[in-house]
């Protein structure tokens, strides 16, 4: 096992703090000398099905505890689920059902896997104490914290002020999540740095369970492809860990400069040393640095021929202007056709490149149709389009399609 302070230097990189201050330099260095490993906990709701880049950062740093010869701790919180985490939120959390919540688990699990040694990791289920609870329990629990500790949280606070509803049930959550750490006995929990009002109730309650309470590492919020929000489902502003590998690259490529640092840094194993100057313009060309960023990006999770095979894709599309290598096939009615010719926007609409008759003619008119080989622009809607097995149609560099007649 490394000294505590050859961990440290590898684990500091990239959180925002470890509270109290120096407390898990004492616990490794009381690790290495009793040669126990620390139990290091992340809690993972399964709210949706994607895992997305901005989920990977606490499960990155996870990953270094294990690789470290730590105890990773996965919390499947499928009842805190139910409740829904209110950090960082201005509104209360849309309910889920237990079937929702399980379905969801089932396909976490596989994703965090391409992060995490599943197989050294303990993982549970907060259901499986929860669901045990008797109301005297949940009365014991609640009795743990002040209605005035719990309205310190910004978010809380903020809702009074605007006076947005703060329900009952929200108010569980930290309480929940912090009993989770006593239930596993955690050195260590990992979490946003928005969490860390509920990570510190769990010390509190660790402290009154005759534990030793837990360090709170906290770790930035990662923006998103736009730069500016946190990267969520929601928002579409995301790249999800089982997306194919080309799409991965080409989300990387899309991002704006000023996001490389800050992506380098928590999404990449690059030494520290190296990322100043591929994040600065006047040392790397830009494309140049998110083309070594997409490729460590999706290296990670398909291998690095995956990752070169994407790029050269990448540079076949973008750069040469080219088609891609492989392109979907769509059927087409030959009923649609009149004496082998259609429409254009009707063609679009079709072939499933617009959602509506009504966008397709303004894509047509915007100018993103492109047809055959040589790419030739097609700006009226109602112009007729000869059509043939095999003929190449585009909406915008994303959407093409080969058509293939169909009776």
């Amino acid at each position: 096992m490394k000294s505590a302070a050859e961990q440290w230097d590898i684990l500091k990189r990239g959180i925002d703090d470890a509270v109290p201050a120096g407390e898990l330099q004492k616990k490794l260095e009381k690790s290495v000398v009793t040669g126990k490993p620390l139990r290091v906990k992340y809690g993972i709701d399964p709210t949706g099905i994607d895992v997305h880049l901005g989920h990977t950062v606490p499960l990155r740093k996870l990953r270094q505890f294990q690789d470290l010869g730590h105890q990773a701790v996965l919390i499947i919180g499928n009842y805190t689920a139910l409740v829904g985490d209110p950090s960082g939120r201005d509104q209360t959390r849309a309910r889920l059902t237990q079937e929702q919540v399980e379905i969801n688990a089932i396909d976490y699990l596989k994703q965090v896997g391409r992060i995490i040694d599943l197989q050294k990791t303990e993982v549970h289920r907060n259901g499986d104490w929860f669901s045990k609870f008797t109301f005297l329990d949940v009365l014991t629990l609640t009795s743990r914290i002040t209605m005035q500790r719990m309205l310190e949280r910004d978010d809380f606070t903020k809702r009074v002020k605007s006076g947005s509803p703060i329900y009952l049930h929200e108010c569980l959550y930290p309480l929940m999540q912090g009993h989770d750490s006593v239930a596993i006995r955690a050195d260590v929990e990992l979490g946003g740095s928005e969490q860390l009002f509920s990570l510190m109730v769990a010390r509190e309650l660790q402290k009154d369970d005759g534990q030793e309470p837990q360090v709170a590492m906290t770790l930035p919020i990662l923006r998103g492809l736009d730069g500016n929000r946190r990267m969520g489902k929601s928002l579409g502003n995301y790249i999800g860990v089982a997306e194919a590998a080309y799409d991965q690259f080409a989300k990387a490529m899309s991002i704006p400069d000023n996001l490389m640092g800050e992506w380098f840094k928590l999404l990449t194993d690059l030494p520290e040393t190296d990322i100043p100057a591929l994040a600065d313009p006047s040392q790397t060309h830009p494309r140049e640095a998110k083309e070594r960023l997409g490729k460590e990006i999706v290296a990670f999770y398909h291998g690095s021929g995956a990752a070169d095979a994407a790029a050269a894709e990448w540079r076949k599309r973008f750069s040469e202007r080219q088609d891609p290598t492989d392109i979907p096939e769509v059927n087409l009615a030959a009923s649609l056709l009149v004496e082998g010719k259609l429409g254009a926007s009707k063609l679009v609409a079709a072939l499933g490149l617009a959602k509506s008759n009504n966008e397709a003619r303004r894509l047509v008119e915007q100018g993103s149709l492109s047809i055959g080989p040589d790419k030739t622009k097609v700006s009226d809607p109602n112009q007729l389009i000869e059509i043939h097995n095999g003929l190449i149609v585009r909406v915008g560099s994303r959407r093409i399609i080969k058509i293939l007649i169909e009776g």
